[in-house]
């Protein structure tokens, strides 16, 4: 194209293949920032989700000391160590980022994160380090160096290597065989997105490292995978109470109820008195039959020795519980079946009874209580913020026992909406989002209510709201949606939603989908 004399004609054709290369270079830029942007999106969701399973872990461990402190306090304590180094180091490079994106209007909008100013004054001064990047590289090194001397010996190679720094010298050899600072190959002259992506590496390093700290300290071990010598005993049995005279046929059980957890043999006493095997009680499998009386009123203390076997050795656990034995009952009990509140718009369970008190003889009211068999009722809240039960019955005596107890009410909380039954920020291909049923959900509600949906809004980028009928895309809906693109967030809100067998409940407004396209 440069060479010979050009006619005016052949110059504008060379312009133009000129301009043509630079929109080629520009867009290719574009996506490789919007790569970089997604990469760090997944990371920073992947970070979240491991500090949720890293607190698991630490409280498991958390667990084993309070049950054997000579094993596990010492690996508790190294593994908080551990927990607040990385807290400090991950909150130093989220203030980075954080610093980093000040300037940012739209976080998403990764095709204007292409400059590198930010990090180059915040670390570099000429030549030479400045007083922030003294700081970062201060604190990687702080890092390694600290958990690395905390961590199990398995995994110090893998601390080291995560957050290696260069060779002794702190260099890196470049592809042409020079070298270069560590930092400078690092950060020097990257775009914006593309830093903030390696310090959100950086956070998911201190995650994994934290990951592979606990887990090997628990050392494959769950809280429930316990010696026989740490067992606890407790007292099961059909009711928590007891009328004088009664049997009391509770039982003392162990965290195990298999084979491998039958005592084999017992030295109880039962508020001193010495207890007979076979007259007063019987060993089986998970514990001890308890056999006696419930005795007079009040409490009563059962305690002593099993016996277990382990790698052929008797294995003592101690026991020392206690159970109550009352009198005959004055007030009646009542209590709701699935939570200390009743739902307006449910038909709430509820057990309403009186001890020693047959369930024909016992009577409730309240307003929108209705009785369905024995001690079983319905309560459906009216208006109000709260309700009081009233519940009486007559003793075998000819004594009448009368008790109130006030419930608050509440309204169903807020539903979320479900794209074919998932709740949230969704990532889906076009063709699965055009043929999903649109629907909504109450996530952790005590009640399983049928919802149905009778209408949504979609939106698509760029396109017209579409108002649609029913819980599926229509022929508009569709042909929207066949105009978005790959990475475009499809919006559907303002979904109507009803419970199918009480439509004159007014729900609250159901929680927007957000679905991003992934072809």
């Amino acid at each position: 194209m440069a060479g010979g004399k050009q006619t005016p004609r052949q110059k504008m054709i060379n312009l133009m293949y000129l301009i043509f290369i630079a929109m080629l270079a520009l867009n290719m830029s574009k996506e490789v920032l919007a790569a970089f942007g997604i990469m760090n999106e997944r990371m920073e969701a992947s970070n979240s989700k491991t500090m949720e399973s890293n607190e698991a872990f630490l409280a498991s461990l958390e667990t084993k000391a309070s049950e054997d402190a000579a094993k596990y306090d010492k690996l508790y304590k190294d593994a908080q160590k551990i927990k607040q180094l990385s807290k400090d180091y991950y909150d130093y490079l989220e203030g980075l980022k954080q610093g980093m994106m000040e300037g940012v209007e739209d976080p998403k909008d990764y095709a204007v994160m292409d400059k590198s100013d930010w990090l180059d004054q915040k670390f570099f001064q000429g030549d030479q380090l400045g007083e922030g990047g003294k700081e970062f590289m201060q604190r990687i090194n702080d890092y390694r160096t600290q958990v690395a001397a905390i961590v199990p010996q398995g995994i110090k190679a893998s601390v080291n290597d995560r957050f290696e720094t260069g060779d002794a010298n702190g260099k890196v050899e470049k592809r042409d065989g020079t070298k270069q600072d560590w930092i400078n190959y690092h950060y020097e002259g990257f775009p914006l997105v593309a830093s903030l992506a390696k310090l959100t590496a950086l956070q998911s390093d201190i995650k994994a490292t934290e990951e592979d700290a606990l887990k090997t300290m628990l050392a494959g071990e769950l809280t429930e995978q316990v010696s026989l010598k740490n067992f606890a005993t407790s007292l099961m049995a059909t009711k928590s109470a007891f009328y004088s005279g009664e049997q009391y046929d509770g039982k003392i059980i162990i965290s195990k109820t298999d084979k491998t957890s039958t005592p084999v043999r017992a030295e109880l006493t039962l508020d001193g008195r010495k207890l007979s095997d076979g007259k007063d009680y019987r060993l089986e499998e998970g514990g001890v039959k308890m056999l006696v009386g419930a005795g007079a009123p009040g409490d009563h203390t059962v305690e002593g020795t099993l016996f277990f076997m382990q790698d052929g050795e008797e294995i003592p656990v101690p026991v020392k519980n206690t159970f109550a034995t009352i009198s005959k009952p004055n007030a009646a009990l009542i209590a709701a079946d699935k939570m200390n509140v009743v739902y307006r718009g449910v038909a709430n369970p509820m057990s309403i009874s009186i001890p020693g008190i047959p369930n024909n003889k016992v009577r409730a009211s309240a307003p929108g209580l209705k009785s369905v068999s024995g001690s079983k009722y319905v309560m459906n809240p009216q208006q109000g913020r709260t309700v009081t039960i009233t519940a009486s019955g007559t003793l075998p005596d000819g004594q009448t026992v009368s008790s109130k107890s006030e419930f608050r009410i509440k309204d169903i909380p807020r539903p979320s909406g479900t794209v074919s039954k998932q709740a949230g920020n969704l990532e889906l291909p076009r063709n699965n989002l055009e043929i999903a049923t649109i629907g909504a959900m109450l996530e952790d509600f005590d009640f399983d209510l049928n919802l149905a949906v009778s209408g949504f809004k979609f939106k698509v980028p760029g396109q017209p709201t579409v108002a649609v009928n029913g819980n599926k895309l229509d022929s508009r809906a569709k042909n929207a949606l066949k105009r978005a693109k790959r990475g475009d967030a499809v919006q559907i809100f303002d979904v109507e939603a009803y419970i199918t067998n009480n439509k004159s409940y007014k729900l609250k407004k159901v929680s927007p989908i957000v679905v991003e396209i992934t072809n």
